[in-house]
């Protein structure tokens, strides 16, 4: 999928910076203790504007919903492409994309972390079906 490289604003810097790294952030309020994503000036649960930190994300999430995009919505484009909810193990949703698999093959099955590089070195964040090891399987 090709597009224009997304927006950096002051609020978003630090989770854009942390991205090229491959790690994805979200906030936490440190009063209320919950998670939220996308960045925030506030937290969406008490209302806090002093009370936010950043964390690491676990990695891990599930499918919620998704759908199938079969027409570009601008030149330049790929399609088809897949714009999927996923559940973050720490509460919040995320949209995002599942790559590497048909999206209706991953309902009710832990999806972990991948990443889409960008022109300019960040990277977006999607989801994958986890990579079984040979460990895994029992060999």
């Amino acid at each position: 999928m090709s597009a224009e490289l997304p927006p950096v604003d002051d609020l978003s810097a630090p989770w854009w910076e942390a991205t090229r790294e491959r790690r994805l952030l979200l906030q936490r309020c440190s009063g209320c203790q919950v998670v939220q994503h996308h960045p925030r000036l506030l937290c969406t649960s008490c209302g806090a504007t002093d009370t936010l930190e950043w964390i690491t994300a676990s990695g891990t999430g599930r499918l919620d919903c998704y759908t199938v995009v079969h027409r570009a919505p601008a030149p330049g484009i790929e399609v088809p492409y897949v714009v999927a909810r996923v559940r973050l193990a720490e509460g919040p949703m995320m949209l995002t994309s599942v790559v590497g698999t048909r999206p209706e093959d991953t309902f009710g099955i832990d999806l972990e972390l991948d990443w889409r590089p960008l022109e300019d070195g960040r990277h977006l964040p999607v989801f994958k079906v986890p990579t079984v090891t040979n460990t895994e399987q029992g060999t």
